[in-house]
């Protein structure tokens, strides 16, 4: 068994090795991929985490006390790293799509590339070779994120195990892009809808962009890899669909009220970039029943996505007021609690589920 720090070392090292591999294919190409290779490089270093861990915590936890053979650990190891490049791809398209210039403090994919061609002196537009460039980035790491998947399940001598896996991976790559449509198409139909559809709306573009391929899906891939079956699979849904929630609320609070310096983004870059957030539905609910008059100013700021600083401090002092942030505290913490009750009660191996409790917590009490 791999400790917390050796496992995430050899997931490192397995991305390090991959993009390596890259690179010397690509430059032998044209030595101007190298620029695609080190782009994809610099977002697979350090971060949390999280998705690795909860896929690795759940494999030992299903294990059940069984001691795992070196392929099987060669395995979930390929296997979380496929899981953090399918999360830095994410990454990439999202920033793109949210118009989001930072990322973990440093510019995002589609900023470096429209650098690069400035920099260069490049002919046509900056702006349209930083589009084209992180697409196609993104695009490619999802497909290096399916080769690294594929390769790790070698290590299984179990078809039926692999192809469980399979359909788990499968599932979470649709399932993130129907939640990323659903949050483009709340950012520019929600001043259309009603109030009273909001927060039903926002709940469910978190349960599809972030909550099943952030924790539940890592949790049933790592799982199924030891061999669970459906009823030990809908525990690890029962117990990572409402974190997943919590995970993204509090990731909520952290795009309005987060510092940057912790965060790596821009202060209230959620409202700059007119994120229809729980947060920000519980906003307009409340302002709904409270003071309505205030409703049409919240919408107007919340459309024009060119806040300045005042306009930043006036929104989030109404989210405030409104006793929306004390509200999607308070659910947080109800989602954490149901889904540590669900885990706790669990026949699971201890040690995994022990892992799973502490990293889980982590998870709700973050601070960026």
């Amino acid at each position: 068994m791999l400790s917390k720090d050796q496992f995430l070392v050899k997931v490192q090292s397995e991305l390090d090795e991959f993009c390596d591999r890259q690179t010397r294919d690509f430059e032998a190409i044209s030595p101007d991929l190298v620029t695609v290779v080190d782009f994809t490089r610099s977002l697979l270093q350090g971060g949390k985490r999280f998705r690795a861990l909860f896929c690795y915590y759940s494999f030992l936890s299903a294990l059940k006390g069984r001691t795992p053979t070196s392929e099987e650990l060669t395995g979930i190891v390929g296997i979380s790293a496929a899981l953090e490049m399918f999360h830095a791809a994410a990454l990439v398209h999202d920033d793109l799509l949210d118009q989001s210039d930072t990322r973990r403090g440093a510019p995002a994919i589609h900023k470096r590339f429209e650098s690069l061609h400035s920099t260069r002196n490049w002919a046509g537009s900056p702006e349209r070779f930083g589009v084209a460039g992180s697409v196609l980035v993104g695009d490619l790491m999802l497909g290096w994120s399916s080769e690294i998947f594929g390769h790790a399940l070698l290590s299984s001598s179990d078809k039926n195990i692999e192809s469980a896996c399979r359909d788990e991976f499968s599932l979470m790559r649709v399932e993130v892009m129907a939640g990323q449509y659903l949050d483009v198409l709340e950012e520019n139909a929600a001043a259309t809808r009603t109030i009273a559809e909001a927060v039903g709306r926002a709940e469910k573009v978190i349960l599809y962009k972030t909550a099943k391929y952030s924790i539940e899906a890592p949790l049933r891939i790592g799982a199924a890899f030891a061999g669970a079956d459906q009823t030990e699979l809908g525990i690890f849904s029962q117990f990572g669909i409402p974190l997943g929630i919590a995970f993204q609320l509090r990731d909520d609070i952290l795009g309005v009220f987060g510092d940057p310096v912790v965060t790596g983004k821009p202060a209230g870059d959620d409202l700059r970039e007119g994120k229809r957030t729980v947060l920000v539905a519980l906003t307009k609910q409340s302002l709904a029943e409270k003071t309505p008059s205030m409703v049409t100013t919240f919408e107007e700021l919340l459309t024009s996505r060119n806040l300045d600083p005042a306009q930043i401090d006036f929104l989030q002092k109404v989210i405030r007021d409104s006793g929306a942030l004390a509200k999607t505290e308070t659910m947080i913490i109800e989602l954490g609690d149901r889904a540590l009750s669900t885990l706790e009660h669990a026949q699971l191996d201890e040690y995994g589920k022990a892992a799973l409790i502490v990293l889980a917590r982590k998870v709700i009490d973050r601070d960026a």
